[in-house]
């Protein structure tokens, strides 16, 4: 504990990284709400579903608490990640926000119709953002795969996000929640946003891996 509050201490005396960090703060804020307008967009705006070969051979599966409290768990075991790892906080939620900004306006350009899928529950975490017309692509594989990749020099965490990626990107199939397209697009969209992000966002980057 003495580690982290000194590792705290270090790096939010640099005005720089206090700065970058409330300002990919308010990022990761506006980017949910852009989220969450893009999936009401796509709810009114759907069409027709499509058939899909996954999806048409594969039963339906409740997938409610791996996709509601399974992805509470997750969030919380990322932001737990970030606060043992400080300096990664900077880069971890620009490019979150970059992610989610970037899906969202990915959401606005695809209005298949509903899934026939198991129940969500409307009280659980999270309910809000599984409309079911948000697609393209799936944010409960991606995500995950990101924090991986943001935190790849850490074992750990690399595993067990990449573990939480596969999991949920089999849920979302098992439970109808996403076309196969939107889960195995997932991956090389998300690897791509890294890319874009260590690019954009270079000096945070240097200091997530310094």
């Amino acid at each position: 504990m003495r580690k982290i509050i000194e590792k705290h201490s270090l790096h939010w005396s640099n005005k720089y990284f206090a700065y970058s960090t409330i300002i990919g703060l308010v990022l990761f804020m506006m980017s949910l709400y852009l989220n969450n307008a893009a999936s009401d967009y796509a709810w009114r705006s759907a069409s027709s579903s499509v058939n899909d070969i996954i999806l048409d051979n594969i039963p339906i599966v409740n997938v409610n608490f791996i996709v509601t409290t399974g992805a509470l768990l997750f969030f919380i075991f990322s932001a737990l990640a970030g606060l043992v790892h400080p300096k990664k906080l900077p880069f971890l939620l620009k490019t979150a926000a970059l992610f989610i900004i970037i899906r969202s306006a990915f959401v606005s350009l695809t209005h298949l119709g509903p899934l026939a899928h198991s129940y969500i529950d409307g009280t659980k975490y999270f309910s809000s953002y599984n409309v079911g017309t948000d697609y393209f692509f799936s944010g409960h594989t991606g995500l995950p795969f990101l924090v991986a990749l943001v935190f790849w020099d850490h074992r750990w965490i690399r595993y067990t996000a990449l573990a939480a990626s596969v999991v949920f990107g089999t849920s979302v199939l098992l439970g109808h929640l996403h076309y196969s397209i939107d889960v195995f697009a997932a991956f090389f969209i998300t690897h791509s946003i890294f890319v874009i992000a260590q690019k954009i966002f270079s000096r945070d980057y240097k200091i997530s891996v310094g």
